[in-house]
């Protein structure tokens, strides 16, 4: 891969998607899951919000399946949101939003006041449970009555200790398998990024937001279930999962 793929934002679209793929071989899978909630609980014409969307992948991937679908994407980071907006330049369907979700006011820069799917995927394990209860509440308030959230992600059923240590000793040795055939992890990723001359301002501006990686928490899906039914939705459950993640799926 060239290191400077600076506004072919196709290409760094793709880039990400590999470096994820990495990590999460079935993440089609969870997206195919996810879009196949939208369609049976809300239908095939939904408003959605990309809730940290970093590169818009579900958005992407929701406009793919769903033409008269529109999409308006939140995140923080200037990295991920510049090739989003790169990618979706044009498009009237789809709005970018630059918010902290730890900011209690970010549900005030939306463009609509609710939302029929509330959409998010291997991001919120950057927050730890009490702040990520506090957003499932102000998700909560968005989303219409009888819309959906659903939020896939890193979710350790901590019961099975056996099972947890062998699928991840699997799967390191899968990813090691694959970095040595050229694969980029997360770093590289980024290093990849810093060097870009379009990129490298807006990676700067992101490492000094975020560091290099999350300390949040990776409850279980139980957990998360619970915490919509508390926020004020009426059913929460997992609807997929891999052995290490998971898609849980609420009804307001």
């Amino acid at each position: 891969m060239t290191t400077t793929l600076g506004s072919d934002w196709q290409a760094w679209q793709e880039s990400w998607d590999r470096q994820q793929e990495w990590y999460l071989p079935d993440r089609e899978e969870r997206f195919r899951v996810m879009l196949d909630m939208v369609e049976a609980l809300v239908g095939p014409e939904p408003r959605v919000l990309d809730l940290a969307c970093g590169t818009g992948s579900i958005t992407a991937r929701l406009l793919e399946r769903f033409p008269k679908a529109v999409s308006t994407g939140v995140d923080l980071d200037p990295a991920l949101l510049t090739i989003a907006e790169g990618t979706f330049a044009g498009d009237d369907r789809v709005s970018f939003v630059t918010a902290d979700l730890k900011d209690p006011e970010w549900v005030s820069l939306l463009p609509y006041e609710s939302y029929d799917a509330v959409l998010t995927a291997t991001a919120l394990h950057w927050l730890h449970s009490e702040p990520l209860a506090v957003l499932y509440g102000q998700v909560a308030g968005v989303v219409r009555e009888g819309g959906v959230f659903m939020n896939a992600d890193h979710m350790v059923d901590e019961t099975t200790p056996l099972i947890n240590a062998a699928d991840r000793a699997q799967r390191h040795a899968r990813m090691e398998t694959a970095k040595a055939a050229g694969v980029l992890d997360w770093a590289s990723w980024w290093a990849l990024a810093a060097a870009d001359p379009v990129l490298a301002g807006p990676t700067a501006r992101r490492f000094e937001i975020y560091g290099e990686h999350a300390d949040g928490d990776t409850p279980s899906a139980s957990w998360h279930a619970g915490a919509l039914r508390a926020a004020g939705f009426g059913e929460a459950r997992e609807v997929w999962r891999s052995p290490s993640d998971a898609l849980v799926l609420a009804v307001r």
